[in-house]
C-alpha cells in the first residue's frame, strides 16, 4: 500500500490502518490461547489505545517521507512509542479471569512465553529497524550518485545515447543538439541506421555483433546524417550494458566536423607551403641558365666572335635546365611502371661499371662486396639504378682528394641492405637532418633534386633509406628494400 505512490489517494492513511489492525489484534488476542472464564473489557481503552496506535503510525509514516535524516530517526522513534503505548493501554482494557488455578498457572506461564517472545521480537524488529536505517542510508547514497552520474549525462557536452534492439531508448540534450531535434521523442523509438550513410550499414552491424564479444570498440570516425540532411564527422566510443535485463549498446558521440575542417585547412595550407618552397626552387635555379642564355643571346646579336664556345655553353645551360625539369616530373602525381624480379646485384655491377670510369678521373677506388647468393627485389630497375647513381656520384664529388668508395650489400632477415660508404669530409648533424629536401645541397652547382628523388623511388618500392656521416671520417648511405623471391605472387601498383 505505501508503495503504490500516486495511485492510491490515502494511501498512507489506508497503510496506517493495516499495520495498527495487525499490531492491535495480536496484542488483543494473543492471550486467548487457555480456557478463560470471564472476559472484562474497558472499551474507552481499547479505542484509545487503537486511535493512539494508528496516529503514531501515520504521523510516522509521513515523517518518514520528509527530507532529512533528522525525520528518519524521528519517525522511528514515533513508530516504537506508539507500539509501546498501545501494549501497556492493551493490558488495562482487557482483563481475564480463567476457570481453575491450573489454567491460571498455565495463563501465568503462557504471559511469561508470550513475555519472552515480546523479547524476540522486539530484538528481531530492532534487527529490522536497524537494517532499514542501513538500507535507507545506502539507498539515499545511491540516489546522491544516480543524480550525480545525471547531471554529468545531462550536462555533457558529447552526445550520449543507448540503444536497444537497433532503437533509440535514450539520449542527452547534447544529441538532441547535434542531431537537430527539438524533443526526446523525434529520436527515441526510431532506428539507429536512419541516421547513418548507407553504405556504413553492413560495417556497423559487424561491429555491434562484435561488441558481444569485445565489450566495448573505439574510439573510431563514423558518420552521422541528421534529422536536417546535415552529415557529421563524429569520433564514437561504443559499450556494451543492459537496460531492464537485456542487453543494450551504449555509444558516445563526439562532433569532430570543426576539427576536420580545420586539419583538411591544415594539410592545404602545407602543400600551398611546399609548392611554393618548390616554385621558388625551380625559379631560382632556373633563372641562373635563363640569365646566362639572355646574356649570350645578346652577345650573338651584337656579332661577336667565338659563336662556337657560345654554343657549347648555351647547350649545356639548356641541358642543366632540362635536368631540373625532368627530375621534378619524377615527383609529380605517380607513374604505372612494370614491375619485374632483379637481382640487385647485376644492377648494382652495371652502375659501378658506368661510374668507375668517373672515379678513376677523380683518383677513386670503388671497392664491392656484393656476396655469393642472389638479392632478388621486386620492382623498377631503371629507378633503382638511378638512385645507385645519385648516391654513388654525390660520393664522388665529396671525395676531392681521392679516397676508396666502398659497396656492400647483403640480405637481413626479409629485407636487402645496400651500404654505400665513402671517405669524404662527413656531413654535420644539422645537414643531415635536411638531407632530401628540395634545393637543398651541400655542392657548388648542385640542385638537391637528386637525393630527393631517391628518397621518393626508394619510398615507392617499400625501403627506406638511412643516413650516418662523422666528420673527417665520411659518410654512409645505408639502403633497405624488400626481399622478394622471384616465384612471389606479383603485386601490381603504380
Amino acid at each position: 500500500m505505501l508503495a503504490f505512490q500516486n495511485t492510491i489517494r490515502y494511501r498512507l492513511a489506508a497503510g496506517s490502518f493495516i499495520l495498527a489492525f495487525g499490531v492491535a489484534f495480536m496484542s488483543y488476542f494473543g492471550e486467548l490461547g487457555e480456557a478463560v472464564s470471564e472476559i472484562r473489557t474497558a472499551t474507552v481503552y481499547i479505542v484509545l489505545g487503537v486511535l493512539l496506535l494508528f496516529s503514531g503510525i501515520y504521523a510516522a509514516l509521513r515523517l518518514s517521507e520528509w527530507p532529512g535524516e533528522r525525520n528518519k530517526w524521528l519517525a522511528s522513534l514515533t513508530l516504537g512509542m506508539a507500539v509501546f503505548v498501545e501494549s501497556q493501554i492493551s493490558k488495562q482494557a482487557m482483563l481475564l479471569q480463567y476457570r481453575d488455578s491450573a489454567a491460571y498457572a498455565s495463563a501465568d506461564r503462557l504471559q511469561e512465553d508470550i513475555y519472552r517472545l515480546s523479547i524476540i521480537i522486539g530484538i528481531g524488529m530492532l534487527l529490522i529497524l536497524t537494517s532499514t536505517l542501513f538500507t535507507w542510508y545506502i539507498d539515499k547514497r545511491m540516489n546522491h550518485m544516480d543524480e550525480r552520474y545525471k547531471l554529468l549525462v545531462e550536462n555533457s557536452l558529447d552526445t550520449i545515447a543507448i540503444f536497444k534492439k537497433d532503437k533509440w531508448v535514450f539520449v542527452n540534450e547534447a544529441g538532441l543538439r547535434m542531431f537537430d531535434a527539438t524533443e526526446p521523442d523525434e529520436l527515441l523509438g526510431s532506428s539507429i541506421f536512419a541516421y547513418l550513410l548507407p553504405q556504413d550499414h553492413d560495417r556497423v552491424r559487424e561491429r555491434m555483433h562484435n561488441l558481444a564479444l569485445t565489450g566495448n570498440s573505439g574510439p573510431l570516425e563514423q558518420e552521422w546524417v541528421t534529422l536536417k540532411g546535415r552529415t557529421l564527422n563524429t569520433e564514437i566510443v561504443e559499450l556494451m550494458t543492459s537496460i531492464e535485463n537485456e542487453p543494450a549498446l551504449q555509444i558516445i558521440i563526439r562532433d569532430i566536423s570543426e576539427r576536420k575542417k580545420n586539419e583538411e585547412l591544415l594539410i592545404n595550407s602545407e602543400k600551398l607551403y611546399v609548392a611554393g618552397q618548390l616554385a621558388a626552387g625551380i625559379a631560382h635555379e632556373i633563372r641562373n641558365p635563363l640569365t646566362s642564355l639572355k646574356g649570350f643571346l645578346q652577345l650573338l646579336s651584337s656579332g661577336r666572335k667565338n659563336n662556337g664556345t657560345y654554343y657549347d655553353i648555351m647547350k649545356s645551360e639548356l641541358t642543366r635546365i632540362e635536368n631540373i625539369v625532368s627530375e621534378m616530373l619524377m615527383l609529380s602525381k605517380p607513374q604505372v611502371y612494370e614491375l619485374s624480379y632483379h637481382d640487385i646485384r647485376h644492377v648494382m655491377r652495371e652502375t659501378v661499371t658506368l661510374l668507375e670510369t668517373q672515379a678513376i678521373l677523380h683518383s677513386i677506388q670503388i671497392e664491392r662486396d656484393f656476396g655469393p647468393d642472389p638479392l632478388w627485389i621486386y620492382g623498377v630497375e631503371s629507378q633503382i639504378k638511378q638512385v645507385f647513381i645519385n648516391v654513388i656520384k654525390n660520393a664522388i664529388e665529396a671525395m676531392t682528394d681521392g679516397g676508396a668508395i666502398h659497396v656492400h650489400m647483403k640480405r637481413i632477415d626479409n629485407s636487402v641492405r645496400i651500404r654505400i660508404m665513402d671517405e669524404g669530409p662527413g656531413i654535420e648533424d644539422s645537414q643531415l637532418a635536411k638531407m632530401g629536401q628540395p634545393f637543398y645541397t651541400t655542392k657548388d652547382k648542385g640542385t638537391g633534386l637528386g637525393l630527393m628523388v631517391s628518397y621518393k623511388i626508394v619510398d615507392n618500392h617499400q625501403g627506406k633509406i638511412q643516413v650516418y656521416s662523422q666528420l673527417g671520417s665520411g659518410t654512409t648511405f645505408e639502403i633497405l628494400l624488400p626481399f622478394r623471391y622471384p616465384d612471389t605472387a606479383p603485386v601490381k601498383t603504380g
